[in-house]
């Protein structure tokens, strides 16, 4: 299995895989391997060797998670070993060949790299990895994350990734530590795992109501409903009407039209969906096609006059933009908008679905593609 193993370089170099079918081939291997080595028991040192041996040979990432895959056979004695072996490979240097025998590998904003330097930059990059997972399979969250500079353990990711296990030792308080040190910047693209790891620190912390306006504070960021189902579950009885109303509100005035969009169809709300569309019609963009053609389509039932003004908006885009390949699903959009029509009674003070053909055919009556695949 070793072998099949390190055949996995000269693969890759010979193949494409954008399907991800042969990584996936050889992730299966490497488990399988971790299955075959718990069975045969080799000497703890002797797999030590290969397993620092492999980790060299991992330009593809098919010894991903191979220490962890190891750990029940390596034992205390094996990841000690390994762990040894790792801050030698660590403290030893990438020979540094004559200058005129340098080979250039790459070009940046820093200059030419040169391949020495590019093996250094792997090295230490393998053992630091290496030295994370061994001190994870150790249950050493110190060895963690002295594995990360100062700098970067405030990289919301990574200060994620201290805090769980900090949280999983009991040690929740250095756990928020970490958490609150974390530069987060833009607050509306903090990392889902920091958010999360925040909530479970708080709660283990026993600080439920700074959990809950968290909570709050993530779901009026982002609009993401599972945020406000878990706020909403931990309120008493009758309180969650209020507090669900509100963030309906919330919602119907989010700056952008498509998350709120989004949100009221997974909540879901189509009701609201169908009023916020109405409501913010001229805010619809066309072009967003793939959130639009299924929101047409859950609202065609019950609301047909919202589901119309979604269509109709990518109707517009199509031919305003001349999107010649769109022009197909264009026509067969204002079918949909013709038979939409028969099931509104009133369409207020938006256009009738003839008077909506008529004013395409005079702002577009040239665009012969489209019309050749229409019956209007």
């Amino acid at each position: 299995m070793w072998r099949f193993m390190a055949l996995a370089t000269s693969v890759f170099e010979r193949c494409d895989d954008s399907s991800g079918t042969v990584i996936g081939i050889f992730r299966q291997a490497c488990a399988d391997l971790g299955q075959l080595a718990g069975k045969v028991r080799p000497e703890p040192q002797a797999l030590a060797d290969t397993v620092l041996d492999a980790l060299q040979d991992n330009g593809y990432g098919q010894y991903d998670g191979l220490i962890g895959i190891m750990a029940p056979a390596l034992g205390d004695e094996g990841l000690a070993a390994l762990k040894s072996m790792a801050e030698e490979l660590g403290r030893s240097h990438v020979p540094v060949p004559p200058k005129d025998q340098w080979k250039a590998v790459g070009w940046g904003p820093g200059g030419t790299t040169y391949e020495h330097e590019m093996r250094a930059r792997e090295r230490t990059s393998t053992v630091a990895m290496a030295l994370k997972d061994i001190a994870d399979a150790q249950g050493d969250v110190d060895g963690f994350i002295a594995q990360y500079d100062p700098k970067t353990r405030k990289v919301p990711q990574i200060a994620a990734e201290i805090a769980q296990r900090l949280l999983a030792v009991g040690r929740a308080g250095e756990a928020l530590g970490f958490l609150e040190r974390a530069e987060l910047g833009d607050g509306m693209r903090v990392s889902l795992a920091w958010k999360d790891i925040r909530l479970q620190t708080l709660e283990a912390l026993g600080r439920g109501e700074e959990a809950q306006a968290f909570r709050w504070d993530c779901f009026e960021r982002t609009l993401s409903d599972s945020y406000l189902r878990a706020y909403l579950k931990r309120l008493p009885d009758f309180d969650d009407i209020e507090a669900e109303e509100r963030a309906m509100a919330h919602a119907m005035a989010y700056p952008s039209l498509l998350h709120a969009l989004q949100f009221f169809l997974d909540w879901p709300a189509l009701d609201r969906a169908a009023e916020l569309m109405v409501a913010r019609h001229d805010e619809i963009d066309g072009d967003y096609y793939e959130y639009l053609a299924p929101a047409a389509e859950a609202l065609s039932e019950r609301h047909p006059l919202a589901a119309t003004l979604v269509i109709r908006a990518m109707i517009d885009f199509t031919l305003t933009r001349s999107r010649a390949k769109r022009y197909r699903y264009a026509a067969e959009h204002l079918v949909s908008c013709a038979r939409l029509a028969r099931d509104i009674p009133d369409f207020g003070a938006f256009e009738t679905h003839d008077a909506y053909v008529a004013r395409l055919k005079e702002e577009h009556g040239r665009k012969f593609g489209f019309w050749s695949l229409t019956k209007a």
